[in-house]
């Protein structure tokens, strides 16, 4: 079965007791959580992988919060982030929202407000495209799709699909175990029903299957005279 996972967060404090505990906690509340406990490292690790919210410490060896954060901002501008830091100065606070955060908290955090002001800012991302309410981050088997960036990762490995590799994958996906008709994607990417973008289409299920091929599991299942079908046997 494909699994629409939605909130992954990419957390970065060096302090392991708080930083576990934290894990632990969002991990309770349903969050998928990656942790890192060092600046340096973490860009390279937040390249690596698909979040939908960043919560950084400003004070971090060998690269503080505020430089991590613009460089992930250069990377990823319309990712929401979140400072928890003991930096409690206005100035700091300034800082932190000019490099692009979307909150700035002082230590020692309250871990349920904090729960609240990540789903709110979730929230937010989540509706602000016309107030629609769009899927965007996805499980298929060992592979995760990202829709927005239009990614496919495998371990270390990240594909960039084009616009419409990317809509049909995540139709596939939002069909889940179903049969997604092939008038309906047709109608909905191509615009119209005919032999040539019924051609089109099969070249793109061609290229979608080489993409997923490394997790056997896997199939795009061809139902003859309906339409297709994305498994994860």
């Amino acid at each position: 079965m494909v699994m629409a996972k939605q909130y992954n967060i990419f957390l970065v404090e060096d302090d392991p007791n708080f930083g576990g505990v934290l894990k632990s906690y969002l991990e309770m509340n349903n969050y998928q959580v990656y942790l890192v406990d060092d600046g340096k490292t973490a860009l390279s690790s937040f390249r690596k992988g698909i979040y939908s919210i960043c919560i950084l410490d400003v004070m971090l060896p060998n690269l503080d919060g505020f430089s991590l954060a613009k460089k992930i901002k250069e990377t990823e501008p319309d990712i929401p982030l979140i400072f928890l830091t003991a930096k409690s100065l206005k100035a700091d606070q300034i800082q932190g929202y000019q490099v692009g955060a979307d909150d700035y908290i002082t230590k020692p955090i309250d871990s349920e407000l904090l729960l609240y002001k990540i789903k709110a800012i979730l929230k937010r991302d989540k509706f602000e495209n016309n107030g629609e309410n769009i899927l965007e981050i996805f499980e298929i088997g060992d592979y995760k799709f990202d829709y927005k960036l239009r990614k496919i990762i495998y371990q270390d490995r990240t594909d960039k699909l084009s616009p419409k590799e990317a809509e049909l994958l995540r139709m596939l996906c939002l069909a889940e175990d179903k049969v997604l008709p092939r008038s309906q994607a047709l109608t909905a990417i191509w615009g119209d029903d005919n032999y040539f973008t019924t051609r089109s289409m099969d070249v793109y299920l061609t290229k979608l299957r080489k993409y997923l091929k490394n997790d056997a599991r896997i199939e795009i299942e061809n139902i003859h005279g309906s339409g297709f079908r994305l498994l994860v046997k």
